[in-house]
């Protein structure tokens, strides 16, 4: 849920409660805008990256591509939340790279705007940003994932005798959802972290509805504060995967929404660390 006036309300919240604390609030280091650093991969492997163009039925995407030096590796497609495709999201994927995915992180905003959206996403309003989300529906969705999925499969790193995985963070999480249904033979693991919007109704469109259809593995981590709003989202995620007979881990976590990246205002390192640890396990399987 990207609401700027309950996001101001949950940081003062949250700090008052001591679950975070000013110094990790998406502290920014130089003019250059750099994101806190992430903590080091074990045994990291040397990877390659490089800024590519990707073209859609609605024109050229811009992302972000980094995988492993050498060899082959299951794909990933992240999708970053509201504040778009930055330094912190090129940061998250480069990690996920190190630990031996070739992974491609876009811009979902390109119809509206190359690159950055917000110079500073831990100072930016939601205000600042929603008029590019506004721009993206079911329809943007499933062309940009069958489209994004199609450019990762033409790509030499991209190890083609496994399942892909993607990734959401936001609004992110529907669209890594509807990812795996709009092609549901290619996508193996789907995760969604403070995502919204999961559960809309019982409609056929809804996210949680298309994403069941499909043969993936799920894990779903949920902020405190989203559960709060919508404490019935969780449990008709884990019923709905349930009688799809998917494997499906649903988690609230007691970090508010936003608190995976590292240049978030709410980020909580331990919390993110847990997360990320899931998402290994999640993507072991593809």
């Amino acid at each position: 849920m990207c609401d700027q006036d309950h996001f101001d309300q949950d940081e003062k919240e949250y700090i008052a409660r001591g679950l975070v604390t000013r110094k990790q609030f998406g502290v920014l280091l130089g003019a250059g805008g750099m994101s806190m650093m992430l903590p080091a991969v074990a045994n990291a492997v040397t990877v390659k990256e490089s800024e590519v163009t990707i073209k859609t039925p609605d024109g050229e995407a811009d992302g972000y591509f980094v995988h492993p030096a050498t060899g082959s590796a299951p794909g990933v497609l992240l999708w970053p939340d509201i504040f778009g495709l930055r330094p912190a999201m090129r940061q998250m994927g480069k990690r996920l790279a190190e630990s031996g995915y070739s992974v491609l992180v876009v811009n979902p905003f390109y119809r509206s705007k190359k690159g950055q959206v917000a110079e500073n996403a831990s100072a930016a309003s939601i205000d600042d940003v929603r008029k590019f989300a506004q721009g993206l529906n079911e329809t943007t969705h499933m062309t940009d994932a069958k489209a994004f999925v199609g450019w990762l499969d033409q790509q030499a790193p991209v190890a083609k005798h496994r399942k892909i995985g993607t990734q959401g963070y936001c609004m992110g999480g529907p669209i890594a959802f509807r990812t795996a249904a709009a092609v549901p033979g290619r996508v193996g693991g789907v995760a969604s972290f403070h995502g919204g919007g999961l559960v809309r109704g019982t409609e056929p469109n809804s996210p949680h509805i298309q994403a069941a259809a499909t043969k993936a593995n799920f894990l779903v981590l949920v902020a405190q504060n989203d559960d709060q709003r919508a404490p019935q989202d969780k449990e008709v995620l884990k019923e709905t995967f349930a009688k799809a007979k998917l494997n499906a881990e649903v988690e609230v976590y007691e970090a508010a929404h936003g608190w995976c990246p590292p240049d978030s205002r709410v980020y909580n390192e331990a919390l993110a660390e847990k997360a990320w640890t899931r998402l290994l396990a999640l993507y072991a399987k593809l």
